[in-house]
């Protein structure tokens, strides 16, 4: 799974056992004492080491000529096929694949890190792109033949993998030429990492071509699955049930409702053991496509002036909760006292991201979600 959907921890919990497990590389620390550093140096020394151990062991197969991937997730009845390859740190960085969030410092510093000490980018970027005949038509050929991977993870997701050599890899490349612009979906820290440890392996003089490539998965935008991302927040900043409600009823049309709701510019809120549903007053007309996301509102016309949420990347009154895992998880926690309110949001749309990213602009923090998601260590790219 991807490394940074799991603390350590949880990362130590799921690799117990199991020394083939790729957190032993992702997550290293694992394999180290509890309570040591993250950035410790022995960390990254361990990923190497480990990842050396699965390509001697032959459990990892190094490819005998370059190849493209068709990388297939089925969860449930959704179904997306994207195509997996490496993919330019230039166009990253000429703005040809287009970001739409901002990235950690230290988060970047880490994979940075772990690129450079590993010579090997171990995680898949999550790209999309406008739909385009041509490239649907050869994934198709491409997934008849026989996959050199399938299995059902320990999460119901259906993982599936063909390989694309000779002339199926030469007619993607020659088709993926139409496509002007990428967009990250998920994955901008691996992204950034991968175009930082590039240009320090350039300032060392040990740069490769290959190191100028990252490994990503781009799938057609008409195949994507975008999951809400929930809101809850500790407190009422000191007003009672009754007095919050009232002060959101003056803000934004208030409403009996259930806990999902059923188009943009609706929230659901539960507070006190009920779920209300709330109608949000409309972005100006000329707001930027980011300012008119129904988040942003709430942000801007609830969290902020009512709970006093003044920046939720950094406020600990906060916390997100990915659609995945439902809106039982948002009664659960208010139920139990762990939160005062939760405010259950409709998803953002492809196209509002493309359109946000196109005008250069960046969307409001935990956004989206995207499902399923890409397992590390399927394929890997040393560099």
């Amino acid at each position: 799974m991807p490394y940074d959907v799991v603390d350590a921890a949880e990362a130590r919990a799921l690799a117990e056992g199991n020394p083939l497990s790729f957190l032993h590389v992702t997550r290293s620390e694992i394999d180290l004492p509890e309570g040591v550093d993250p950035y410790d140096a022995r960390v990254y020394e361990r990923a190497r080491q480990n990842l050396d151990r699965l390509i001697a062991s032959a459990l990892l197969v190094v490819d005998d000529e370059p190849s493209l991937y068709c990388y297939r997730l089925r969860m449930g009845q959704h179904v997306q096929t994207g195509l997996a390859g490496c993919f330019s740190v230039d166009e990253y960085e000429r703005d040809l694949i287009r970001k739409h969030e901002k990235t950690r410092r230290d988060k970047e510093d880490d994979r940075t890190r772990h690129i450079v000490e590993l010579r090997a980018q171990t995680g898949l970027v999550f790209l999309t792109y406008r739909a385009w005949p041509d490239i649907g038509a050869i994934v198709d050929r491409v997934t008849q033949g026989a996959p050199e991977y399938h299995f059902t993870a320990p999460d119901g997701v259906e993982h599936t993998i063909w390989r694309a050599a000779g002339t199926d890899r030469d007619a993607l490349v020659k088709a993926f030429a139409a496509i002007d612009v990428l967009y990250i979906a998920d994955g901008h820290h691996r992204a950034a990492s991968a175009a930082r440890a590039h240009r320090t392996l350039v300032e060392r003089g040990e740069a490769t071509e290959e190191s100028g490539r990252f490994v990503a998965v781009a799938f057609p935008h008409d195949q994507m699955q975008i999951l809400p991302y929930h809101r809850v927040v500790k407190d009422l900043a000191g007003m009672t049930p009754e007095a919050f409600i009232d002060a959101v009823g003056r803000v934004a049309g208030l409403g009996d409702g259930g806990p999902s709701p059923d188009a943009a510019g609706r929230v659901s809120m539960y507070v006190a053991g009920r779920w209300y549903t709330l109608t949000l007053p409309p972005a100006p007309p000329d707001a930027p496509r980011a300012d008119t996301l129904d988040v942003e509102v709430l942000q801007r016309r609830i969290l902020a002036p009512i709970l006093g949420i003044e920046d939720p990347r950094t406020d600990a009154r906060i916390d997100f909760v990915g659609g995945i895992r439902g809106t039982g998880e948002l009664e659960r926690r208010v139920d139990a006292g762990l939160a005062a309110v939760a405010f259950s949001m409709y998803p953002v749309s492809v196209d509002d991201l493309m359109a946000i990213a196109d005008a250069g602009g960046i969307m409001p923090p935990k956004s989206t979600w995207f499902e399923p998601k890409l397992r590390d260590g399927l394929l890997v790219h040393r560099i």
